[in-house]
């Protein structure tokens, strides 16, 4: 008896894993018709040449490895945060590829692309970290990340009118609609061992260029993407503080009253400027900051500062708002505030890097993101 039950239950886990084999083969991707230019930073608004220069030494030199790109320059063993460290993001090595993309580093686009999957695809998605001291992926990817990575893909595409890579994209965005994408729900996550897709669903997530673009190949998914677009409109705190809650609740259709991230909050904006759905409000809050030159780290959903830090990803998120809005005196306004960290001391060992001279901190995400803005 204990015998059968053992090869019934063996026999259930082959079949599954077949089933899950057979699942990912079938995947068959819809590529959309057009290229869009969508995909394309348009704006020439830059101006700190000498600086990008700088940076880019810095994080090919020091945070580049061949495996990924270090979340900190430093390394700190003893922090409880785990993406702290030389822990390893594909958040990092989307924003890598969208500024190779974006600079026509084209030789470099393919090998970063080689690299990334890797030390981070799980079949259907990316694991959003890695461990290179125990070579370990988490079990789960985060949505934006993946969609970031496809949007480089299809940026690359875009630029090189490469058949393969436009094919790649559309494969990977019909795999991610196996799991954190599946029915059309953008969830923060599908974990590859319990097999479940996150009830969370943060606003910072949705991509809409990338996702208005994949999803427009039939009726169904044009449908799905305007829910996706009402999801997030639908988030709006208020004209008193004209930001965007944290995140929905799939399974309750409520949102977060949580603390916003500064950062995801701009990820958020910006992703609706992209598509010319930026509220005159919002875009008047913003702008507000800048002048003022502070725009902290967290706020509660009444517009009350948590976190008086700042952060040079912040601003490098909001000059990216204005160049979506053709807006080139806040854009250098912003850039100048991301620039502010950019450490100068030809002695430290973050030099040309955005961080903390005297603790060494140098996240990747600060970097990247200012990288990006300076392409814009």
């Amino acid at each position: 008896m204990k015998y059968s039950r053992l090869m019934v239950g063996l026999s259930t886990i082959f079949m599954a894993l077949i089933l899950t084999a057979c699942q990912t083969q079938k995947v068959k991707p819809i590529i959309p018709r057009k290229l869009s230019q969508d995909f394309i930073i348009s704006s020439q608004f830059n101006r700190n040449s000498s600086q990008k220069k700088l940076l880019v030494k810095f994080l090919r030199n020091k945070m580049i490895t061949k495996q990924g790109i270090y979340t900190n320059y430093r390394y700190d063993t003893s922090s409880e945060n785990l993406t702290h460290g030389h822990q390893m993001l594909s958040e990092s090595s989307g924003l890598w590829l969208l500024y190779l993309a974006t600079n026509h580093q084209y030789k470099k686009f393919r090998q970063t692309y080689q690299q990334t999957k890797k030390t981070f695809n799980q079949k259907n998605q990316f694991s959003y970290r890695y461990d290179p001291r125990t070579h370990k992926k988490a079990n789960v990817n985060a949505t934006l990340d993946d969609l970031r990575i496809i949007r480089a893909l299809q940026m690359y595409a875009t630029l090189t009118h490469s058949k393969y890579y436009r094919q790649e994209a559309a494969k990977r965005f019909a795999l991610l609609k196996t799991g954190s994408l599946k029915n059309g729900k953008v969830a923060d996550f599908y974990d590859v061992k319990s097999h479940k897709q996150s009830s969370d669903s943060s606003l910072a997530y949705y991509d809409f260029v990338t996702l208005k673009y994949f999803e427009s190949v039939n009726q169904t998914g044009k449908r799905l993407y305007k829910k996706q677009l009402k999801i997030v409109q639908n988030g709006y705190l208020g004209d008193a503080f004209p930001l965007y809650a944290a995140s929905y609740q799939l399974k309750t259709q409520t949102y977060s009253v949580n603390t916003l991230n500064t950062s995801e909050a701009l990820e958020t904006v910006l992703h609706l400027a992209e598509i010319g759905k930026i509220k005159a409000t919002t875009l008047s809050w913003l702008k507000t900051q800048i002048e003022a030159g502070h725009l902290y780290n967290a706020y509660t959903t009444l517009g009350i500062v948590r976190d008086k830090n700042q952060s040079a990803a912040n601003y490098a998120l909001a000059a990216m708002i204005f160049a979506c809005e053709n807006d080139q005196n806040m854009y250098e306004k912003a850039m100048q505030l991301a620039w502010k960290s950019q450490v100068t001391k030809t002695n430290s060992p973050i030099y040309g890097g955005l961080g903390n001279a005297q603790t060494t901190d140098a996240f990747s995400y600060n970097n990247l993101e200012t990288l990006l803005a300076a392409e814009y």
